[in-house]
Formats: structure tokens, sequence, C-alpha cells
């Protein structure tokens, strides 16, 4: 199905960007876990609308429900279902817009795909579907520390053209990515990039950037070839971010322009087990993690609703003028590092499940 993602640890999103609420239904979560809301809701927090003046103007309280699959404080391994009620909607900043598609927006290739489309908001195209992804991502996370040890922290690593160049995967956390609100940890890239998001806003327009991620601690042996290679598992999840363009995952594009005598990961003997020297391969070889830190990047391109006018053509061909209402962000790079980091705890609590049920 197109809403749901994942083999064992099995996640289904559902709801509009103006819809009631919002949520996931998420099956294949083991039982006897410790899971309050509280557990949830620190990532739903970094992610909701209206954190600061970097993000769009939207406020969402963003409090998640618990419906079913826990009791007493404790998962009984039956479907989670968890809830968001959207509260602060304007379908009406969309009725102006109801026959023009809007450029770089899903209102035409929704309307071609089904016939009908979401009237207000982008429906399901909306980065308020992530919400869902979120709540069932801090559940996978936590399922993932408790068992494994694993840790995942991402941030933003570039803003337009301005680049952070100083962040150590071995010790970056989210106390650091969140010392500043563009939630990149190298102050200095942190301040620049701040400024020139709020130039982009004041001037209508918008910016992309990167998320950086790593995965610490993460047994080697995860990942199932051939085709659900731990790369590839990560990369369907991180494309179906919406306003994704690009993945990339240790190296790189940038190991293309390097020889392979540079490029290798010789290994070495590390705390009584193997381990590499370097790490051009991002913690991944042949598709299965290797012990080592896994490490990808997620290009996001500008975000599509600009507040300049633009000229394009209606549903019928007619020429003319747009200019866009409704509330988003000059960058979603801020937003999307939970999102992010909720994408690859889903992928990595799913191969954790799969290759413990292997025999």
């Amino acid at each position: 199905m197109s809403s749901t993602f994942g083999t064992l640890f099995r996640v289904t999103t559902f709801g509009e960007s103006h819809c009631p609420g919002v949520g996931v239904v998420v099956d294949g979560c083991p039982p006897r876990m410790a899971l309050t809301e509280g557990d949830i809701q620190p990532q739903l927090d970094r992610r909701r609308p209206g954190q600061s003046r970097l993000t769009t103007d939207r406020n969402e309280a963003d409090r998640v429900q618990i419906l079913s699959g826990v009791e007493n404080g404790t998962t009984l391994g039956t479907p989670l279902a968890l809830f968001v009620a959207n509260r602060d909607v304007r379908p009406s900043d969309y009725k102006a817009m109801a026959d023009i598609p809007r450029p770089s927006h899903a209102d035409y290739t929704y309307q071609a795909k089904y016939g009908i489309r979401a009237s207000s908001g982008g429906g399901r195209s909306s980065a308020r579907e992530t919400v869902g992804r979120v709540a069932a991502g801090a559940v996978a996370e936590k399922f993932l520390s408790e068992r494994f040890g694993v840790s995942i922290v991402a941030w933003v690593e570039a803003v337009g053209s301005i680049r952070s160049e100083a962040v150590d995967i071995e010790t970056v956390d989210r106390s650091r990515v969140d010392a500043a609100p563009v939630r990149c940890p190298d102050p200095a890239a942190a301040a620049r990039m701040t400024e020139r998001i709020q130039e982009i806003k004041e001037a209508g327009d918008s910016a992309g950037g990167v998320v950086a991620c790593v995965c610490r601690n993460v047994p080697a042996g995860w990942g199932e070839p051939v085709f659900d290679k731990m790369e590839a598992c990560l990369a369907r999840a991180m494309m179906s971010i919406p306003a994704t363009k690009g993945f990339e995952i240790g190296s790189g594009f940038a190991g293309t322009r390097m020889q392979g005598s540079a490029h290798n990961d010789p290994f070495v003997w590390k705390a009584g087990g193997l381990g590499t020297k370097t790490n051009y391969s991002g913690g991944v070889q042949g598709g299965i993690s290797n012990g080592e830190p896994i490490v990808f990047r997620v290009a996001f391109k500008p975000v599509a609703t600009i507040g300049l006018s633009q000229q394009t053509v209606d549903f019928k061909g007619k020429p003319v003028t747009f200019t866009a209402k409704g509330r988003h962000d000059p960058c979603v790079v801020p937003r999307a590092v939970p999102i992010v980091e909720a994408m690859a705890a889903l992928v990595l609590a799913d191969l954790a499940l799969r290759q413990g049920a292997r025999p």
C-alpha cells in the first residue's frame, strides 16, 4: 500500500493537512516495552510548526494520543494507533487556488492520478503527513536504544550555499543540534544559516538545504541483500519525505572523484573485534551494516510555496499570475531533522526484526 512502510515493523500513516487530524498505525512493535505519550512527544515538538521565527507561522501543539496497543504504560504487541489533532487549519486560504495547479506542488499530479485532490493544503503530499512518521519513529527509536544501544542524530549541514564542515560524527548529539533554531551544531555556520533564512523569508522566497545523519552502535549484519540492502532501504525511506531530491551515503558523490586505493576502508582490530580504519562506505558494505557509524545525507529542494508572484497557467491552460497563500516554511531543513531521524529509526527497527527472525 502506498501509505504503508516496512515489513515486520510496519507503519501506515493517515490524514491530510487540513482534515481533523493525522496519525499512524504501527504494527509489529514488540510487546512488554514501556511506552507513554511522553516518549513520543519530544520528537513531535521538534517537528511541529511555529516553533521559531525560521519556520511557518502555522501554530500546532501537536499533542499525541495513544489510542491503542498500550495498557498501563506497556506495549501489548498489538497495533499502536497514534493520533494528533489538526487545530490551526485555514482551508479558506486555498479557495482562490482551486483552479490553478501550484508550481512545483503535487496539485496537478494528484489530479492526474485520482481525478480528485484535497481542496486545501497539500493533502497527503503536505509535510503535515510526516507527523505520523515522527510519532512512529519515536517508538522505533526507543526500541532500538533499549534493545541494541543504537543512537540516531541528524543535523542541518547546509542551507543553500552555506555549509558546515565542523561536525564530529562521533560526539554530536541532539542537545548540540538544538542549541540553535536552525539545528546546525556548528555555531559559526548556524549564525550564517539563520541570517540567510531570515533574508529569504523577508524577501518572500525560499531556500533548500542538506540534512546529515549518523546512526551509531548499529550491529554488524543488518540489511537484506539484494533488493533490501541497508542503503537501498534508507534511500527509499529518505526519498519518501516531502521535498527530498537527493540521497547519498558515506563518501557519496564525492567518492567518485577518489581512486580505489584511497577510498577503500582497510580493516583494523578495534575493542576486541573487526572495524575499519576509514569509513568511506558509510557503515554499509554489500548492503549490510559493518558495525561502523552509518552516515548519510539528504538533499531538500527550496520550498515550493513562496510569496512572490509567478507566471503559470490554470488547469485549462489559461495564463495567470499566481500568488500563493497559506503558511509555509522559508526553508524546511530545520524541521526536517526529526523526520530524517524518524525514517532512519523505522528502517533500522524493521531490519533489526528481520535479522532477529533469521533461523
